[in-house]
Formats: structure tokens, C-alpha cells, sequence
């Protein structure tokens, strides 16, 4: 069955369980880290979360998906955009969440988890 995004608390529990995980504050907030860097962050607003993301693909996602994916005016410049919980395709953001763990991974953590998803 596949992962649901239904809340902060499921998306802060898959992200627990990428590997060398763990919570620790950013901006006051405590949130999944892997080397001390944050790839995914509650949002100010209520039904999404923050999720980092390229700017080539986050073009892409904000495009293919506008209902799953979106962004403020604070966001428009930054290389992340927010994602509405409760999405149709709860696998692809699952996925989108992965990249951002591998983006922010470690050469030898990469190699141990596989090809970028």
C-alpha cells in the first residue's frame, strides 16, 4: 500500500525512516535532517508542507500538478515549493521527498541507497 500525506506527522515519519535521519530544529521547528541539513519543513501554511526541490524540476512539478504542488511569493526564487497534503499520487510525492534526501546525501550514502529516484 502506498505511503499517505496526510499530515505533517506522516510526512515527518516517512523521512524518519530514509536513511541517517533525524529530527533537529530549523528555524525553531523541529524536522527531518540528514547531515544537518533539512530537505523537507513544515509550511505556514496549513494543508502543505515544504519540500527542497531544483529548480528545473520544481518548474516541472508546479506545471504537471498544480493541485499536489505550489508556492507562495516567498518561495518563487528558492529551490523548494510546497506540497498540499492529502495528494492523488502520494507515491510521486514520495518520490519527490527522496530526492531531496539524496540531494542533500553523502557520496557514500547515495551509494549505499541507489540512483537518485
Amino acid at each position: 500500500m502506498a505511503e499517505r500525506f496526510d499530515s505533517w506527522d506522516d510526512v515527518t515519519a516517512f523521512a524518519l525512516a530514509l536513511p541517517d535521519v533525524e529530527l533537529a530544529p530549523f528555524y525553531g521547528t523541529p524536522c527531518p535532517k540528514v547531515n544537518a541539513k533539512a530537505f523537507v519543513s513544515p509550511s505556514r501554511e496549513s494543508d502543505s508542507f515544504h519540500v527542497m526541490s531544483p529548480h528545473e524540476e520544481k518548474a516541472v512539478l508546479l506545471e504537471t500538478d498544480p493541485d499536489t504542488f505550489w508556492q507562495t511569493p516567498h518561495y518563487e526564487n528558492w529551490p523548494g515549493l510546497l506540497v498540499r497534503y492529502g495528494s492523488a499520487d502520494p507515491e510521486r510525492v514520495a518520490n519527490i521527498i527522496r530526492r531531496a534526501w539524496w540531494d542533500r546525501a553523502k557520496k557514500p550514502q547515495r551509494t549505499a541507497f541507489g540512483p537518485r529516484p
